[in-house]
């Protein structure tokens, strides 16, 4: 071999093991483009926060069952008393060992963190087809039958969410695309939080044209379709919401069993919020359900928030047009 070839080939070695390197450091951050796969007809996903132990969260988790659930998106806050073993066998106990459910960290959820994550990664790998990159409901991505989802942590445990949010929207070129964290902005909740995860990932997940689940105000409330969140610009009040990159909706579903609280009137009153379901609506505990790929139609979907009791608080369409 030649001294050119020698050069070549070192310099190739050199390139590839540098790249290898670079995917490696980076995997936390990235998610190669992938074919576009479609949701399963008449997938539904319910979500849910603020969860607890007892009577009034194993309700919750029975209408999810009876409901006929494909997956849980729960956001944050579990069982409030550091005990992962009593939460997973909770949801064991009814929804089963193998069920779908996904979940973003709370702030209750700090102290025993790890061991909850653990739960969450044995239970992931035992559901067929679901794939999570990343640090699993902190900074984390996965696709499941279809549907791309983000597990953030922002406002509670790490850094950089809306850098790691952009690109992985970017990235993606699902119909359906949720992003799910704990915590809220003020305006974004009708309950007594302040503003706890700033404008940046609101704003990076409507640019990218994704639902945005939340939880922690221990109520339920759903935005207008917005087209800026920081300064709550409605685009639309219609009761179909039509999802595209830079126009999407938030929602408050923290109902899951822990506490039901009292609105605040001012911000109750603020015309972005479609539905609002606290005490001073009589609210029980529920969750919200969508049901995606509505009949065998991809960019369709419908939504309605159902208590304990059967009550629907809140009926909606969906179309996502974010790839048009």
């Amino acid at each position: 071999m030649n001294k050119k070839k020698i050069v070549f080939m070192l310099v190739l070695v050199s390139f590839i093991l540098t790249s290898c390197k670079y995917y490696i450091e980076k995997e936390e951050y990235y998610i190669a483009k992938q074919e576009k796969t479609t949701i399963s007809k008449n997938f539904k996903v319910a979500f849910i926060g603020d969860q607890g132990l007892g009577d009034n969260s194993i309700a919750v988790l029975q209408l999810l069952k009876d409901e006929n659930t494909d997956m849980v998106l729960h956001q944050g806050d579990f069982d409030y008393e550091n005990n992962p073993d009593k939460w997973d066998k909770q949801i064991n106990d009814v929804l089963g060992l193998d069920f779908p459910y996904f979940a973003s960290i709370g702030n209750h959820d700090l102290p025993a963190w790890s061991d909850y994550q653990q739960k969450l990664q044995v239970r992931l790998n035992r559901i067929h087809n679901a794939n999570c990159i990343g640090d699993l409901g902190v900074k984390s991505v996965c696709t499941y039958q279809g549907l791309f989802f983000i597990l953030s942590g922002v406002g509670t445990k790490g850094s950089g969410h809306d850098t790691y949010i952009r690109e992985q929207l970017t990235n993606d070129n699902s119909t359906w695309r949720i992003c799910s964290w704990h915590k809220n902005q003020r305006l974004m909740q009708v309950g007594g939080k302040r503003d706890e995860v700033g404008w940046e990932p609101y704003e990076a997940c409507r640019e990218g044209g994704a639902i945005i689940a939340t939880g922690h105000e221990h109520s339920y409330s759903r935005t207008h379709l917005m087209d800026n969140f920081e300064t709550q610009s409605i685009a639309s009040t219609s009761n179909t919401l039509i999802i595209e990159k830079g126009r999407t909706f938030a929602f408050v579903s923290g109902l899951g069993g822990k506490s039901i609280r009292k609105q605040n009137d001012e911000l109750a009153a603020n015309d972005w919020w479609a539905a609002i379901y606290t005490t001073d609506q009589d609210a029980n505990y529920g969750a919200l359900f969508c049901i995606f790929n509505k009949e065998g139609i991809e960019n369709r979907a419908n939504c309605y928030f159902k208590d304990i009791e059967g009550r629907i608080a809140d009926e909606f369409e969906v179309v996502s047009d974010v790839n048009k």
